[in-house]
């Protein structure tokens, strides 16, 4: 009987294995994106055995809250990369963003007209920087270079001092945690406004890369420029608005973190540009362009988040350990992404 029961979930699990070699042969750019799903898995069962309660409301919540940020810049950058560019300008540009915000804030401007500044100061630095690798032709390395000097330069003659947001700001309530399920004890199911809108963020990103021929545009940059030119679309205008889009949600999630946290400074988002690069990395998306998914790069930034949380849950391992433990794993991604790359050569 038991011979029985066991012999169809046999079954089923073949198929599933089939079916996934099958969507890999048929499309190998999913390798990558597949493979970090199975590293956080594997991330939460260690985690489970090793230290515990992690399968739990209580750091799903966390993971979620206090990565909202990262998520939205993991996108940002996923438009970027596939283009076959890079943005470097993006933790500047929250450095930037939010020191305005919080100082407009607190002279008594109305929480939305802020937001929308805080937003808006963002897509006009990507702007700038589209502007100058479009009309230019001003390498995106070197663009966006030049707006992360930029960016962190005028955050610096804004303020060199932390800028506090008043408690009673508008503004705060983005970080306000949301109760969802009451659990027992503190494992209670909790959100934010801020972790609603990083929601909303990917849904949107991922109708717009897969859904529109804005994203199919933006596919065909990084496949091939010249015969994307060829076919007629609009090359020129949709590699200025990757940037703008770029810088647009850096400028996002500099409200979603300044909600969070309460303060801005001026040395708020340093290497913020390549822990978003290597979430979208992880994520599966190609550096050289072509492929990328916007949910893998979710994925990828919540790998990042939880290796955090592990390293925080030992006790034992330095915090140096996690910049080593993130450069193995890209290593990992980018031979993947190596041979990817070959088969589709």
């Amino acid at each position: 009987m038991t011979a029985l029961i066991a012999a169809p979930e046999q079954h089923e699990r073949a198929d599933l294995v089939t079916r996934v070699r099958r969507v890999v042969l048929a499309n190998p750019s999913v390798l990558p994106t597949i493979a970090s799903v199975v590293i956080f898995v594997a991330m939460v069962i260690y985690g489970e055995v090793a230290y515990g309660r992690v399968v739990q409301f209580n750091t799903l919540s966390n993971l979620l809250i206090n990565n909202a940020h990262l998520i939205v810049l993991a996108v940002a950058m996923t438009f970027v990369i596939i283009t076959g560019g890079i943005d470097l300008s993006v933790g500047s540009i929250i450095a930037f963003s939010s020191v305005a915000g919080v100082m407009l804030a607190n002279a008594g401007w109305n929480a939305y007209a802020v937001i929308a500044v805080m937003i808006g100061a963002g897509g006009a630095c990507g702007l700038v920087s589209g502007i100058l690798i479009r009309y230019f032709n001003v390498q995106p390395f070197i663009a966006t270079l030049a707006m992360m000097f930029l960016g962190r330069g005028l955050a610096s003659l804004l303020s060199t001092t932390p800028e506090r947001l008043d408690e009673d700001s508008p503004i705060r309530w983005i970080g306000v945690q949301l109760k969802i399920i009451d659990g027992p004890k503190v494992n209670d199911l909790v959100i934010t406004p801020a972790v609603i809108v990083a929601v909303i963020v990917v849904l949107v990103a991922f109708f717009v890369l897969h859904r529109t021929r804005t994203g199919r545009t933006v596919y065909a940059i990084g496949g091939s420029e010249s015969s994307a030119l060829l076919m007629g679309l609009p090359v020129w205008r949709t590699k200025v608005l990757v940037y703008v889009i770029s810088g647009a949600l850096a400028g996002l999630a500099a409200v979603l973190y300044t909600a969070r946290l309460g303060t801005a400074q001026n040395i708020t988002g340093i290497g913020w540009e390549l822990d978003a690069i290597a979430a979208a990395v992880i994520g599966g998306t190609v550096l050289t362009g072509a492929y990328g998914y916007v949910l893998g790069s979710v994925v990828g930034a919540l790998v990042l988040g939880l290796m955090n949380v592990l390293i925080t849950r030992d006790g034992g391992i330095p915090p140096e350990m996690t910049t080593i433990i993130t450069g193995g794993i890209l290593l990992v991604f980018v031979l993947l992404q190596r041979v990817v790359t070959r088969k589709r050569e």
